[in-house]
């Protein structure tokens, strides 16, 4: 006869088994606590609903529910509850839409007549609110004035300057709606509006995606400057196509704002160069030499740039001169001290402009998200563990008892962010230990990748500090979805002009999301179309101290 296998919990030693223990009383005594809660509000519920069963008796003239007490039996058999289902409904559904009528504006009124037989009696009116959509196109044709001066110059009236190539603003606005925010393609597009009797062609619909760019790409850059100064940002990255080249669009966001950017790499260089904020500047200041010395950059090295008089430089290329005239661009040494400085310049010029003064950046564990305050996401943490393919059941044993104990340290997680304590961060952090320091499980690889994860013991645990910032990047994998749908339908950028449009617009389109804003309003007012105003985004993310 085969011996059963044997349990990881033999493994375990007599202070781990304790600490389990501890983890599963306190589990069954919330989920106890919980049930009751909820046994509570079901009660509620079901006094509710007798109550209002009750009254749509009363409604139809059917007689009352005889005052008897409930039996109990039931409880212990599942009895059925009297049938209402088969009768027939009649009057109003009782999911009523006032809430949502109320931001409504009522246009006009139109009284509609009855033809009753003789003798009836006029019992008020049943109002009903209809929406509708008129779409129609409109032409019309501006007679510009012209007029010869005496000297022989020609003056032409101005044109309205919200006119665009011959079509109005509305349209334009509607077009980009329609791309952005609804990921309808050009072609789509043209076929849409030809058949409403709009005469446009795909490459004047590419156009209007392109035209008058500044405006927002100005507001754009306002936003991601404002929302590097709040809490915490969470990023991401994924593939991307550009003139029929491999790249990357990094997601940069938080839970009320998103902007997107787009390159050729993903290294940590690239990254920091996008949390410039558009801005092309190398700065050597004590944060850049406090990161040239974290990354072990030689002291004679740091030397060279603390002593050097130029501590500003403008572009890219006015440094890499400043690492050529230091004779560090050339030197074939790991690590690279020119990249090195390259990113400490970089980080300077982030915290010279004010950028991520105590911001927490919650990533998956990308390496070239590691900088500054780092966080680190629970979900990527255990997924790590989810993906770990067991051989036999004991190793498939460990890996459940394992994923379970991660997640309930989450649950207590999120339980700590509503109610942070010191005592309750100093148990936390002990429980950590308990789940990421064990001895063995009977799983070499499952070892092996739980004291990885306990390397990660200040980034995993950094909400204990900050309880604000979120357990998980969530956020940043739903706000790059919207992105991964338009590369699905459109595929790749061509131009330099339409891979800028599209990361702009996709983002303020998810700000206005976030900030609870119709996109249409925001495209119509930054278009100067009348209407609803809508202040600058970058003011509603990071107030303005009074």
């Amino acid at each position: 006869m085969v011996a059963p296998p044997s349990d990881s919990l033999e493994r375990l030693t007599h202070a781990d088994l304790i600490g389990v223990i501890r983890d599963l009383v306190g589990e069954v005594t919330r989920l106890r606590a919980e049930n009751e809660k909820l046994g509570g509000a079901l009660a509620q519920l079901r006094i509710e609903h007798q109550a209002t069963k009750d009254e749509l008796a009363r409604f139809k003239g059917l007689p009352p529910r005889p005052p008897f007490k409930p039996s109990g039996m039931d409880k212990s058999a599942g009895a059925k509850e009297h049938a209402t289902g088969g009768e027939k409904k009649t009057g109003r559904s009782l999911r009523r839409r006032g809430r949502h009528l109320d931001r409504l504006k009522i246009g006009a009124t139109i009284v509609v007549k009855a033809a009753p037989p003789a003798g009836s009696r006029n019992k008020g009116f049943e109002d009903i609110v209809v929406q509708e959509l008129n779409l129609f196109p409109q032409v019309t044709q501006y007679r510009r004035e012209r007029w010869e001066t005496p000297d022989g110059k020609t003056i032409i009236a101005d044109l309205d300057p919200t006119i665009l190539g011959g079509y109005g603003p509305n349209l334009h606005r509607f077009v980009l709606a329609l791309h952005f925010s609804g990921q309808v393609s050009c072609e789509r597009i043209v076929a849409l509006l030809n058949g409403m009797g709009v005469v446009i062609s795909k490459r004047q619909i590419v156009r209007m995606l392109t035209a008058r760019l500044e405006t927002f790409r100005a507001e754009d850059e306002a936003v991601l400057k404002a929302g590097l100064r709040g809490a915490f940002i969470t990023v991401d990255d994924t593939g991307a196509r550009h003139a029929g080249k491999s790249g990357y669009t990094t997601q940069i966001g938080s839970d009320n704002f998103t902007t997107f950017r787009t390159g050729p790499s993903k290294s940590r260089l690239a990254f920091l160069s996008r949390l410039c904020g558009g801005t092309s500047l190398y700065v050597i200041n004590e944060a850049a030499l406090d990161y040239m010395k974290e990354l072990g950059l030689p002291l004679s090295t740091i030397g060279k740039f603390r002593e050097h008089k130029t501590q500003i430089f403008s572009s890219a290329a006015a440094f890499e001169r400043h690492l050529q005239a230091l004779g560090l661009n050339q030197l074939n040494v790991t690590p690279d001290p020119g990249l090195i400085a390259s990113e400490a310049a970089l980080w300077g010029a982030i915290r010279h402009q004010g950028l991520l003064p105590d911001t927490v950046i919650v990533s998956d564990d990308a390496g070239q998200f590691r900088v500054g305050a780092h966080a680190l996401c629970w979900v990527h943490a255990e997924r790590l563990v989810h993906k770990l393919v067991p051989s036999n059941d004991t190793q498939r044993n460990a890996i459940e008892i394992a994923k379970r104990m991660i997640w309930w340290f989450y649950r207590a997680l999120k339980d700590y962010k509503l109610a942070p304590s010191v005592e309750q961060a100093r148990l936390l952090r002990a429980r950590f230990d308990r789940i990421f320091k064990r001895a063995s499980t009977g799983f070499a690889t499952l070892d092996r990748l739980l004291r990885r994860l306990h390397r990660n013991k200040e980034g995993l645990l950094r909400v204990l500090e900050r309880p604000e910032i979120p357990l998980n990047t969530n956020a940043s994998e739903n706000d790059i979805r919207a992105f991964v749908t338009k590369r699905k339908i459109s595929g790749g950028t061509v131009s330099d002009k339409g891979r800028d449009a599209r990361d702009i617009m996709l983002g303020l389109a998810k700000t206005c999301m976030k900030l609870k804003l119709s996109f249409y309003d925001f495209l119509g007012d930054r278009l100067g179309i009348p209407g609803p105003k809508i202040p600058p985004l970058a003011s509603l993310i990071r107030p303005v101290p009074g």
